[in-house]
């Protein structure tokens, strides 16, 4: 099973976990609201958990352009 970190604005994956058992504790899932967790955590049919983020250069985007958090996409 594998944990894939995401970017929800590009698509481009961050990073990925080769996992047995996910604790969600561990990963700080558990901090999230539910509504966050509906967005931003999607689970796979082969047990693959994807989890949508931001990289690096989306955030530099958002933080010089601070009018692309109105849209739902900002890259096209």
């Amino acid at each position: 099973m594998s944990i894939v970190y995401q970017c929800r604005h590009c698509g481009q994956v961050i990073g990925e976990l080769e996992q047995q058992v996910v604790d969600s504790a561990m990963l700080g899932l558990d901090k999230l609201s539910v509504e966050d967790k509906k967005e931003m955590i999607h689970y796979q049919q082969n047990g693959d958990v994807h989890i949508k983020t931001i990289c690096e250069n989306c955030e530099a985007s958002l933080g010089a352009n601070p009018h692309y958090h109105e849209l739902d996409f900002f890259i096209q």
